[in-house]
């Protein structure tokens, strides 16, 4: 238990309990507000040391699980010389894929890691990996040109067929761009995904970015994420102010048709050829959502026209989502319905994007601190002892009824995890850096640094 008390509130209660055991107690002779409840999860805010070591084993276990080598896949021995290598050179295979969407979050959620701490070795952990898919790019770049393409392991980065394959990877490969070594290879990388998000993607008449599965013509909320941070930071990089138009643009679109105002929270999928438009609000594509804003947010410029209709829907799905969360900490797989599960991704991401709002002052610290606080101490009992991420919803699609959401199943082995959980443990370390969080009056409360909290008086 985090549960503090002042020496004077601990004195009380050491009064209420002596007087407990010697007399009846009843309201005349027992401050009953000041019983300890009996909290499920911890309560109070962490010690920086707990959430440093949360954050380590996490970091030991995806970097024992993840090499990155190439073998020749006969042999299994190791290929160090790429003049020497052919086609039966292949990444090895480890328990998570290096170029993937939920490895790009993992990547940017590592640099957070080492802003927050101070430690390299996170964000070390992504630049070796980065620099490495950057190295094997006119490798496999020559063998694509030669005809060797279907059994290509860069067919998806040569020939990208979906959002996914990209547009998570562009970003955090932009974010790691002056960290690495091979900055002409991993900027022929960049720029080629900027170009499938910018131009190449189905999109509907008016410009919104959409999926022709699993009915014509459909809006998936998680789209948000794969597209906006990689046109946000390609604004950043280059200065181009059509990036940050479209990244804002695709903002407006989606929460057009798929913010409900009355509930604050986003629908999943939306078909242009539907009447009615079920509303199904999945916890983690509301993640993504939020986390696409949030990534705008941080480059977009003061300056810019959009930004103020951003931060508008940002506070506004703020406001949604922390209506939603559960006695525990936890939001859950259908954000509306606690009948569903409870569910880790989506409790990461919301827990980040609550905590980073704050430390950006997009929005009040006293309304929604202690909401990211108790979202991070639900969080922090996911992380077991080999430092896998507990109670994840594996990879899902889109349904339009309730058990199609209910019933997906979970796993330590669903990526979608790690990063989100990284983020959230470096953002919460920032939170506890900018505010004195504290046990005032039997709850949490945050305050400035220098405000005089014990000394409160009620005018």
């Amino acid at each position: 238990m985090q549960w503090k008390f002042p020496i004077f509130v601990t004195a009380i209660l050491w009064a209420v309990s002596s007087s407990a055991q010697t007399s009846k107690t009843n309201d005349s002779n027992t401050p009953l507000y000041l019983l300890p409840p009996d909290y499920p999860m911890p309560y109070g805010p962490p010690k920086a040391e707990a959430v440093v070591a949360s954050l380590d084993r996490i970091y030991s276990y995806l970097n024992g699980c993840t090499p990155a080598r190439l073998i020749n896949k006969n042999t299994k021995a190791g290929v160090t010389d790429l003049n020497l290598a052919d086609t039966n050179a292949i990444i090895e295979a480890g328990t998570f894929r290096l170029n993937s969407y939920e490895w790009g979050v993992t990547y940017g959620a590592m640099m957070s890691a080492t802003r927050s701490t101070g430690d390299p070795k996170y964000s070390q952990y992504a630049t070796k990996r980065i620099n490495f898919l950057a190295d094997l790019y006119p490798f496999y770049k020559k063998m694509w040109d030669d005809g060797f393409q279907e059994a290509n392991p860069y067919r998806r980065v040569f020939n990208p067929q979906a959002l996914d394959d990209c547009g998570s990877m562009c970003a955090a490969m932009i974010k790691g761009l002056n960290l690495v070594e091979n900055k002409k290879s991993l900027r022929l990388m960049i720029n080629g995904f900027a170009d499938f998000v910018m131009n190449q993607d189905y999109r509907l008449a008016d410009g919104t970015i959409a999926r022709n599965r699993p009915q014509q013509n459909t809006l998936w909320l998680d789209d948000m994420y794969m597209s906006i941070p990689a046109l946000a930071q390609m604004g950043a990089l280059t200065g181009d102010q059509k990036y940050f138009d479209e990244a804002a643009k695709q903002v407006r679109l989606f929460a057009g048709r798929m913010f409900v105002k009355e509930t604050g929270l986003f629908r999943h999928g939306w078909v242009e050829e539907m009447t009615d438009h079920p509303a199904f609000y999945w916890g983690r594509a509301n993640g993504w959502a939020i986390l696409a804003m949030s990534e705008l947010l941080d480059v977009l410029p003061a300056s810019d026209p959009n930004r103020a209709e951003v931060l508008e829907i940002f506070r506004a799905h703020i406001r949604g989502i922390t209506r939603c969360q559960n006695g525990n900490g936890f939001w859950h797989q259908l954000l509306d319905r606690n009948d569903s599960y409870p569910e880790t991704s989506a409790t990461a991401i919301f827990t980040y994007c609550i905590a980073h709002g704050i430390n950006q002052g997009w929005i009040e610290a006293a309304a929604y601190g202690p909401a990211a606080i108790l979202g991070w101490n639900a969080l922090s009992t996911k992380i077991n002892a080999q430092g896998q991420v507990e109670g994840t919803c594996v990879g899902t699609g889109m349904g339009f009824d309730a058990a199609f959401y209910c019933h997906r199943p979970t796993h330590t082995l669903a990526a979608h995890g790690y990063g989100p959980t990284l983020l959230a443990g470096a953002e919460i370390l920032n939170l506890l850096k900018n505010f004195q969080i504290v046990i005032n009056e039997t709850s949490v409360m945050f305050y400035r640094p220098g405000v005089d909290w014990k000394n409160l008086q009620i005018k």
